[in-house]
């Protein structure tokens, strides 16, 4: 049978912090603050929570002075990787790799000559940082906007391609690039096109992707065609508002395609025949599973149609019926139960279960 997933292309190893990016490691989930970065109690309280939904890197735009400060304040209270967002001012990018910044994301067209990219390398150097050379749709230099008409993949990637001539020509390889577009096959074909011609890592995303439902529909057609092909050692699911759900969505993106381990929920999508709350009891138990690391599949079904079946071929599952629900483990019948006592059941057998994946 022909394999869905493709050997992941080759590329080198880029650090960020404790966390290595390409050559084969796991693919990292990434996210994006969107708190006044001046307002550290609001910032740090976002990392915190990014950081206990599974983010693995964190940007942080640095736009401002006061920003800039409240970056260096962040990072004192912060051990994940954390990148600085950087545009336009080269002085910002300097400033932030002093603050302790594991990597910095520029875009060397819109930080100006040559002169001010060299100063930002050597600051990174210093501080033994990387970059992120990143090229969005909607800021591509004129010259090249004109020459294709609109932002192309093929603009895209030539953008990227001038910048990335730039920074080996000043003696730097310690980075990785982006090449992203609000539209899902646009950005599709940029990072096809991008990964035949270089070997560094590939952040794979897609810009502006929309709202929470619409992102991730659009972020997940592309990133599950890219990942499929092989291709993106770090990724994120860009929605607008509360940027939590990025990280949700990106492992999810990651486990449905088998790149990445952990549990995953079964849940029936109801109809007449459910007598019990599905879909509150799998949002809960997706609450409570935020800390389990073995590779479980966990059932949650509402009507004894299919539930029994789900359940049962699922490690652990609850199946509810007229007034109780069943619980299968590994197979078996485990325990028959009031449907107010499953949640905590099920949860026990998850806690034992993992506890011996553990051993």
């Amino acid at each position: 049978m022909r394999e869905i997933i493709s050997s992941r292309r080759p590329t080198r190893p880029v650090r960020v912090g404790d966390a290595v990016v390409g050559n084969g490691t796991p693919i990292t989930v990434q996210s994006m603050t969107n708190t006044p970065t001046s307002d550290l109690e609001r910032t740090l309280a976002q990392v915190q929570a990014l950081a206990q939904a599974g983010c693995e890197i964190v940007r942080v735009s640095v736009p401002d002075e006061s920003s800039l400060k409240g970056f260096s304040r962040l990072r004192q209270n912060v051990r994940l990787p954390l990148v600085a967002d950087i545009h336009f001012d080269h002085r910002l990018a300097i400033g932030a790799l002093k603050a302790g910044a594991d990597a910095v994301r520029i875009n060397p067209g819109n930080i100006g000559s040559s002169s001010k990219v060299r100063e930002i390398i050597r600051a990174a150097e210093d501080r033994d940082a990387s970059l992120r050379i990143g090229v969005n749709a909607g800021s591509l230099e004129k010259e090249i906007l004109k020459a294709y008409g609109y932002p192309a993949p093929k603009a895209l990637v030539e953008s990227c391609l001038k910048s990335v001539d730039l920074i080996e020509g000043l003696g730097f390889y310690n980075f990785k690039l982006s090449v992203k577009a609000s539209n899902p096959m646009d950005a599709v074909e940029a990072y096809r096109l991008l990964s035949e011609l270089v070997d560094y890592p590939l952040h794979i995303g897609v810009t502006e992707a929309g709202t929470a439902l619409s992102g991730t529909v659009r972020t997940s057609a592309a990133l599950g065609l890219l990942l499929a092909e092989g291709i993106g050692d770090t990724l994120r699911v860009s929605l607008s508002g509360d940027p939590v759900p990025e990280v949700h969505a990106g492992i999810e993106l990651l486990r449905s395609l088998g790149l990445r381990g952990g549990p995953w929920v079964a849940a029936c999508p109801t109809c007449a025949r459910a007598e019990v709350d599905v879909a509150c009891l799998a949002a809960e138990m997706e609450n409570r599973i935020v800390d389990i690391r073995a590779p479980l599949k966990i059932a949650v079904m509402g009507c004894p149609v299919n539930g029994p079946g789900e359940a049962r071929e699922a490690d652990v599952g609850i199946a509810g019926g007229k007034g109780k629900a069943v619980l299968f483990v590994r197979g078996k019948v485990k325990a028959k139960l009031a449907p107010d006592e499953a949640l905590d059941a099920l949860m026990e057998e998850i806690c034992r279960l993992n506890d011996e994946y553990d051993e």
